[in-house]
């Protein structure tokens, strides 16, 4: 019993510590892209982080092989072009905190896009959350009146559709083939979509990058530590905690964003940003609760049987 208990304590540190990592991330990209253009910031991130996760995966001794090609070739589209090519784009204009929040409507998206793609039915309390999520979406956006924002917070909307999507598709791929080793997954997909990334970074004109202290610390942040470490510390929690509970935990990450944003960048929200991210925050947790509770309920079925 007490090993058990040690081993959830230390599962749940990680999972802090991947949270705090992936939560200040948003303020250190978004100062990183002071000293270069957004395309070429996003390029070396996921290019050098693709390699990273390989030797990772090497010296873990997971399969290192290529499978699924077509699927990993959606989803590195959908992974590093839409998701993470399209929020460090917003991060241009948009704050660091109302870029988080938005990004991280994904579960919103993914409860919607489940009915169509995967056959789940929006239910009972997930309508709360849709709505919850539309309701903060509105306060944030207040198109009433548009901000100069406006276009950085569509682009975050859509990182988030993108992520959402990519999502839908993981899970299709793992029903086909359960055995697929997840940082496998991550990191093919990662490499083939920085492929196009780097083109696009060499093709849409920018200043020369500025190989500042500061940037190349960012660069080296954002590979080390929001990438390598960060996926091992996932998956270290994911194996010995519940998947919701997990998940419910990494949805921490937007609110430490906000936070770090306003204390480091000055980036204080005004009132209908405020009510829009708890909002937002609202229907993230009733997503993570309803997770939760069908994790707990699927074991006790199964038990039953």
């Amino acid at each position: 019993m007490e090993k058990q208990t040690s081993t959830t304590i230390r599962a749940f540190v990680a999972l802090i510590v991947l949270t705090i990592i992936w939560g200040y991330n948003w303020v250190v990209m978004k100062s990183a892209l002071q000293y270069a253009g957004p395309f070429q910031f996003a390029a070396l991130r996921t290019f050098l982080g693709a390699l990273v996760l390989f030797v990772v995966i090497y010296f873990t001794k997971r399969p290192l092989g290529l499978k699924e090609f077509p699927t990993m070739l959606v989803l590195g589209l959908l992974q590093t072009i839409g998701f993470t090519g399209l929020l460090i784009w917003a991060l241009v204009e948009g704050g660091a905190g109302k870029t988080a929040v938005l990004t991280y409507t994904m579960p919103f998206w993914v409860l919607l896009f489940a009915w169509p793609l995967l056959g789940e039915k929006v239910q009972g309390w997930q309508w709360l959350a849709v709505i919850s999520a539309i309701f903060g979406m509105l306060f944030i956006f207040d198109p009433l009146h548009i901000k100069a924002d406006g276009f950085s917070m569509f682009l975050a909307v859509c990182s988030g559709v993108s992520w959402a999507l990519s999502a839908i598709i993981s899970k299709k791929l793992h029903q086909r083939s359960p055995d697929l080793d997840l940082l496998n997954l991550t990191a093919w997909p990662m490499l083939i979509g920085s492929i196009p990334m780097v083109a696009i970074a060499l093709i849409v004109p920018a200043p020369p990058i500025q190989w500042t202290g500061y940037f190349i610390s960012a660069v080296l942040f954002n590979v080390l530590l929001s990438g390598a470490l960060a996926w091992l510390l996932w998956l270290y929690a994911l194996q010995r905690l519940p998947a919701g509970v997990a998940s419910m935990a990494s949805m921490l990450a937007p609110v430490i964003g906000v936070i770090a944003a306003w204390i480091q960048l000055n980036e204080v929200p005004s009132h209908a940003e405020l009510i829009g991210m708890i909002f937002i925050a609202f229907a993230l947790i009733l997503i993570s609760i309803i997770t939760m509770r069908k994790h707990q309920e699927v074991p006790v079925a199964q038990g039953q049987e």
